[in-house]
Formats: structure tokens, sequence, C-alpha cells
């Protein structure tokens, strides 16, 4: 799960870790209070999208004045951000982030991410703040340091030290230094985050260290530890078709095909693409249903799929383990009979109740073409989209 920048700062303020001053506004009347508010001479007004590369999209502007101030706002309230994370047509700024001007002295960037193969937190940092931290892997790999912490004994102050001096961050930082990595620390824990990044995190004229941009997701998995994350959740930045998913407990993934997929375990599922893509199709979802589907939540799925204009037909690839073949057959007959389906239909069974649900499939009458193993299943779902006929 995603939240704003201006989201993720306010949490991070919660630990320790220092940040401008600033106030999100949601029209150009706040803006205006928002200004009086901060005082000063000068101010930055950011667009609020889950997505990077707002600067380079035209998504950041400094403002001198009260009245360049209200310009942006008007400029970005309501704009279709583009950017290099957002798709063709945009994402629609709904709120802007008006912040205090600070003068930079130095910028770095600092992050934490998961690294499953040594199954610990890392603490990434560089001296290359302000640029996206992959284009410094690219073009500069020996600027980026690495301490994977012990979960342990957790972030020490010495291998912050360590990291402090290898970014070339001044002594007399390194108190501030300290608050800020043990604050994003403590953060990634307690709130059981998947990645933070401060990008960039500037050293200001003043000797301030202020973390000027920060983004912060979150385990999905985690969230019913946590509902005042929950409650940041913007429904407006996320697919329609995805919301409408989880609200059924379905995990689902638009993607571009034309192909879709109803399966039921993630692995399956990924499967289940690959071997379409092998056979030349190319899936329009990801779609897991679960281990305990029910002919509702099948229902639901299959109305999911079909609010895809692309859709040219569906691949139901379902082993019976906890889910059993049979009611996987149930929910399907039901589905397709309650949203009138209208493409091809190819279904795949194997597991408990196998026989059972194969029958249920044939004694429909409706027009389901059957597969006996995955390959064949992809084959003739591929064809089906095409409008040819199938070798098998």
């Amino acid at each position: 799960m995603k939240i704003h920048e201006y989201q993720a700062k306010d949490i991070l303020r919660q630990y320790g870790v220092s940040v401008p001053r600033g106030v999100v506004c949601f029209s150009e009347h706040e803006v205006i209070a928002a200004v009086q508010q901060l005082g000063g001479s000068r101010w930055v007004v950011k667009a609020q999208i889950h997505a990077g590369g707002r600067g380079q999209g035209g998504g950041i502007g400094v403002a001198n004045t009260i009245q360049e101030v209200s310009q942006f706002a008007g400029k970005f309230l309501g704009m279709k951000l583009v950017t290099h994370q957002t798709n063709a047509d945009g994402q629609e700024v709904r709120q802007v982030l008006v912040e205090e001007g600070v003068q930079i002295a130095k910028e770095y960037y600092v992050g934490m991410v998961i690294d499953r193969s040594r199954q610990r937190i890392v603490l990434m940092a560089s001296s290359e703040g302000g640029m996206e931290i992959e284009a410094v892997a690219v073009r500069s790999p020996e600027k980026i340091h690495k301490v994977w912490i012990d979960p342990g004994t957790g972030l020490t102050d010495g291998e912050i030290d360590n990291i402090a001096r290898l970014i070339c961050m001044p002594a007399n930082a390194l108190d501030q230094v300290r608050i800020c990595l043990h604050g994003l620390y403590r953060a990634f824990v307690e709130k059981e985050a998947m990645l933070v990044e401060l990008n960039p995190l500037v050293l200001t004229e003043n000797k301030n260290l202020l973390a000027l941009d920060a983004k912060i997701n979150f385990d999905s998995n985690a969230l019913f530890r946590h509902p005042e994350i929950v409650a940041l959740r913007d429904l407006n930045e996320e697919d329609p078709a995805e919301v409408e998913a989880s609200a059924f407990g379905l995990s689902y993934i638009s993607l571009d095909g034309n192909i879709g997929c109803l399966v039921n375990g993630a692995g399956l599922a990924m499967a289940t693409m690959d071997i379409i893509k092998l056979y030349g199709g190319l899936p329009a979802n990801f779609l897991d249903v679960g281990g305990g589907a029910s002919k509702e939540k099948v229902t639901e799925a299959f109305k999911l799929m079909l609010k895809n204009p692309d859709l040219k037909a569906i691949l139901v690839n379902i082993f019976g383990g906890i889910m059993k073949c049979d009611v996987i057959a149930e929910g399907v007959v039901a589905a397709a009979r309650e949203v009138h389906l209208n493409v091809p239909l190819v279904v795949r069974l194997e597991g408990t109740n196998v026989e059972i649900g194969k029958r249920i499939l044939a004694e429909s009458g409706l027009p389901v073409i059957s597969a006996g193993n995955m390959a064949e299943a992809a084959a003739k779902a591929v064809a089906a989209a095409k409008g040819a006929s199938c070798p098998f």
C-alpha cells in the first residue's frame, strides 16, 4: 500500500525525522491560508500523487510570492500529471503540499527496503541525492553504500556513523544523522513498511538535516494490525477494479493483455500468465481467488474481468486442494449465467472433486472449452482470443 508524501512526512515526524513545515491543500483558497500560516518569503508547491518523477513531469513549483503559489496550485489541482511512474494518461492531482522553502547546501539519498535474500532490512545511502537510485546504480554504483541491519540488535550508532562517513556527511551533522536514521528504522519496523525513501535528504545552509521528500510503501498483508495506516489509503490513486476486488477479498491486478485469468493461488496464477505468454498470448490480469473462494466470489471475479473492454477470452485454471473443483465449477456456471458471458471460456480443473466439477460444467449447457492440462488450456485460450482454431 502506498501513501502520499505529506502523509509519509507526518509519520516520520512522529519518529523524530525532521521535515520542512508544510500544509496539504485541496483548493486554491486553502493554499492562500497555508502561505499565511507558514510565513516566510519562499515556498514550494508539490502535486500529491502516488508516483515519483513529479518534478520532471511539471508537478513541483518554487514560488517567491503568494500570487505564484496560487498560480502553481491552480495549475496543479485537477491536472493529469504524467511521470515515468504513471501510465500515458497520467494521474489526476487532487491535493497539493505547500511547504516552506529551504536553502539547500547538499542533497543525499537514504532508503530502507527488505532484502529477502538475506532476510534483513537493508539501509542504503548515497551522496547522489535528488536522483532516482536506479540511475545512480547504473551510473555510479560505487556511490551506493549499504548496511544489512541485524534484527536482534537493530541499527547501531556505529553503523550510522560509518555510513555517514561514506556519503561524506559533515561531522558536525552526525547527531542529526543518528536521530534521523534511528527514527527511520523504528518507523520501518513498527509500521511494517516495505520501503522507505528520503530523496533528497538535505543539509541546509543553516546546517539542518531535513527530509525534503519522503516515500513509504507498506506491507498490505500487515495492514490488519495498522488501522491508522489503512485510514491513509487514497482510493482515487488506485485502479478502480483493484479497489473493487479488494472489497471481495480477491487479489487482482490489471494488465495490458486480452486473456482474463482466474486462478487459485498466487504461484499458479504467475505460472498461468507465463504459459499464456509462451503460447503467444497476453494476460489481461492477475487474479487469485484464494483457497476458500465461494460461488459469490467467483461471480465477482468474472464481473471484474468482463469490465475490461479489451477482453477476448477467459482462462480458468484451478488446482483443487483446499479449493474444491466442484465449488469452482458451480461458481463458473453461476457467474457465466449472471453476467451473460460473451467471450470464450476455457476451463482446466485438477485436484479435489475434479470429476464432479467437470460433470457440472458439461451438464451446464454452457459453451465451455475444456482442457486437460495447462499447456492445452493456454493454447486454447490464445487461439480463442485470436478467433482461431486450436490444434488440440
